[in-house]
């Protein structure tokens, strides 16, 4: 059985698409052109980085992602096309628009047969990312540092809108090793609502290494728990996942992610696609 969404969440994505684009104009047209700094995505994994696109810069950062759920009794394939928008404020300061896009869910049930097809727009998040610092020169062990504040907003379809507003608060920290590795590592804490509106507090965990083979070639592995919180409230949820990206010049780059869940609440398997491109 296939559910349509409904014709007004399409209608406010639209408007809210050009108001996007609206709030980008004056940034883009103060872009730094003579910038040397290479493009510091925040995807493709859940660990953030610290810092941010800099004064007058707009970065967009999408992709195309495939997951699959199963268990004894059913069966679930989700193909999302998450996607963050980065506005420079200051040099210290960004806005932030984050979505998981279009959402197209397929779900098969083992015991009867039936098979449901759910097609809608995920919620909004709307955020600020401030970096606090960069790593202190001569003090070793010394992290660079960013703090990230989001709320989700209930304006996705009605088969995928969550309840009221979901805030989030996350402490980035990251360190420059030996042999080009880095390491990032994210703690956080939120407030989320359940089916039934009921309101709950989780945590979130989220550590990544990564190793820059060439100027233009970086590997990443990372473990995750993006949601940790009582079986009542879904659950933990907790993945590996290994990645590549590709600098395609100091503006653009490529990325591609396969992640495993470590347990029965995480889907067991994702594929993701991206490209991140600013001005």
């Amino acid at each position: 059985m296939f559910r349509s969404p409904r014709f007004a969440p399409m209608t406010h994505a639209v408007s809210a698409s050009l108001l996007l684009a609206a709030l980008c104009l004056p940034f883009a047209t103060n872009a730094h052109a003579a910038d040397d700094d290479a493009i510091n995505p925040d995807r493709p994994g859940v660990t953030e980085t610290s810092k941010v696109v800099g004064k007058g810069r707009v970065q967009l950062e999408t992709s195309v992602q495939w997951e699959r759920q199963r268990d004894d009794d059913s069966h679930q394939r989700t193909l999302t096309s998450p996607t963050l928008l980065r506005i420079g404020l200051g040099e210290s300061t960004e806005l932030r628009f984050e979505t998981d896009g279009r959402n197209v869910i397929h779900a098969s049930d083992s015991g009867t047969g039936q098979h449901t097809v759910t097609a809608g727009w995920a919620d909004t998040e709307v955020g600020l990312k401030w970096h606090l610092r960069d790593a202190p020169d001569g003090q070793a062990g010394a992290p660079s540092l960013g703090v990230l504040l989001h709320a989700a907003l209930p304006s996705g379809s009605r088969e995928l809108r969550g309840h009221g507003l979901r805030p989030s608060l996350r402490l980035v920290a990251e360190w420059d090793l030996p042999h080009d590795l880095s390491l990032g590592l994210m703690p956080g804490l939120g407030i989320d609502s359940d089916d039934g509106g009921a309101r709950y507090g989780y945590g979130i965990v989220a550590a990544a290494l990564t190793k820059a083979f060439d100027e233009r070639l970086h590997g990443f592995v990372e473990l995750a728990a993006p949601q940790i919180a009582r079986a009542t409230h879904g659950g933990t949820q907790s993945s590996f996942d290994a990645g590549l990206t590709w600098l395609l010049n100091k503006d653009s780059q490529l990325d591609v992610q396969l992640m495993h869940g470590l347990n029965r609440r995480t889907p067991d398997l994702s594929l993701g696609f991206g490209l991140s491109v600013r001005r």
